[in-house]
């Protein structure tokens, strides 16, 4: 018998380690780590008790268990290994610093016991180290990494396990027993069924429009999966076997073309994760240091106004709303308000990093680190510092009815689509009139794009005024 610890990996199929560990009778683990969840918030934590919950009923439908202990894994893992004479640990590597440290505390801790423990690198296609430079350094451009990763041959799925230990431990905990409040937000559904019905959906049609209807927030013609990779409900080599199958039964290139626009996302996802395997100081440090530093403006009535979506700029209330309501946000929209926090409010990105990582479901350490430096035009391949999105015309542009912006912004729903898009350019006696209730706009773009360009002028040790 083999143990198979789960953490990201809540699923049994395709599943890197759990195959590796099913040669043989295998005993599925998972450890409540308190120390793991103080890092937790409400949303994520249900969505991974949901699923949790659908794996443990997977396991027991094929008369085995999914054994579940909360405690220090150091412990907990050696003391189940040796009473069930279980000769390796198996687990799927996750990629921060904080993961990378328990994952060798873990290991320590069961060699001390005679117990082997064995990494899997499981999440991704191409682990860290695997696509280098020629000079063999790791990439910082997506570019040039894409070109690679795209030409490197993909596993096929694995297959789920046979004989599963029937080794039941403690019930399952609720969000109460774990500390933790019921979520705000309306949260998506977990598990491996959940993920298969959104892979499915997808693939049956929206694929295939992906390149010119991705950026509708609206129209939200995007897979939804983000949540269910990050939490491994759903494997990466299943989800690139269905883009094959798409792109098999592609009707014509344009189609074809939009297939491989999705792919060009989940590398993406592998090159942020690689960004921090090698950079693992970037969670709380600029990936690109400025010379003389950035002096964020950092105003707390501000951040606190783009947190509640009342800023009066509507696509970017809109999309904080939105993540307050579902614990989720259109990835364009993400980086329309991410651009506003750190250009238009001059706010150190790190602000936004910690409310996206209290209410995203899909909060992903590599993701959204990745992501925000992008934005905030301090990190990888990131966004110059002088190309800063007008978040009106960028509502405009992507949500040209408003639709978006109505669904999510009551108080502007009966607003005509050209006033919505022009809020920020109306008096205050019209804006009074068409929608009493909603904000006037608490910063004014063109004044604030000077004043952040002069801000990072600065930072770089040049003369704002040239």
């Amino acid at each position: 018998m083999d143990v198979h610890w789960h953490r990201s990996d809540l699923r049994a199929t395709d599943n890197t380690g759990l195959a590796a560990a099913a040669e043989d009778e295998v005993l599925p683990v998972f450890v409540f780590d308190d120390a793991v969840l103080r890092h937790g918030s409400p949303p994520r934590v249900a969505f991974m008790l949901d699923a949790l919950a659908e794996l443990r009923e997977w396991y027991r439908e094929r008369g085995g268990d999914l054994h579940v202990a909360r405690g220090d894994p150091t412990e907990v893992l050696p003391a189940l290994a040796t009473e069930h004479g279980a000769g390796t640990v198996h687990y799927d590597g996750d990629y921060s610093g904080l993961a990378r440290e328990r994952d060798t505390a873990v290991s320590d801790a069961l060699e001390a016991e005679g117990v082997a423990a064995e990494r899997h690198e499981d999440a991704l296609h191409q682990e860290p180290g695997s696509i280098l430079t020629n000079q063999g350094e790791p990439y910082s451009v997506y570019t040039y990494f894409w070109k690679k990763w795209r030409d490197r041959p993909k596993d096929d799925p694995y297959d789920p396990p046979e004989e599963i230990a029937d080794v039941p431990g403690a019930a399952l905990p609720t969000l109460a027993d774990l500390g933790f409040e019921e979520p705000d937000a309306d949260v998506e559904a977990g598990g491996m069924a959940a993920a298969r019905d959104r892979l499915d959906a997808f693939l049956d049609g929206p694929i295939y429009e992906y390149a010119d209807a991705r950026d509708d927030p609206a129209a939200d013609n995007t897979s939804r999966l983000s949540a269910h990779l990050r939490w491994g409900t759903i494997g990466p080599r299943d989800v690139y076997a269905g883009t094959e199958r798409a792109m098999a039964e592609a009707p014509d290139d344009d189609a074809g073309e939009a297939v491989e626009e999705f792919r060009g996302e989940l590398a993406w996802r592998e090159f942020y994760h690689h960004v921090l395997h090698f950079h693992p100081r970037v969670v709380t440090e600029n990936y690109n240091e400025y010379e003389e530093g950035i002096a964020w403006r950092d105003d707390p009535e501000e951040i606190a106004a783009w947190k509640r979506g009342e800023t009066g700029y509507p696509i970017v209330d809109a999309g904080m709303r939105q993540l307050l309501d579902e614990a989720y946000m259109h990835n364009r929209v993400r980086m329309i308000v991410a651009s506003f926090l750190t250009k238009d409010l001059m706010a150190d990105w790190r602000h936004g990093y910690a409310h996206f990582r209290e209410h995203l479901v899909d909060h992903n350490t590599a993701n959204d680190n990745g992501g925000w430096q992008w934005a905030a035009s301090t990190g990888t391949d990131a966004q110059p510092y002088f190309r800063i999105f007008n978040p009106m015309s960028q509502g405009e542009r992507h949500d040209p009815d408003a639709e978006y912006v109505a669904e999510y912004v009551p108080e502007l729903a009966d607003v005509p689509a050209d006033k919505v898009h022009s809020w920020h350019e109306l008096d205050h006696a019209e804006r009074n009139r068409l929608a009493p209730e909603y904000p006037h706009p608490i910063v004014d773009h063109g004044e604030r794009r000077d004043e952040a360009l002069a801000m990072f002028k600065r930072a770089r040790g040049e003369d704002p005024d040239e």
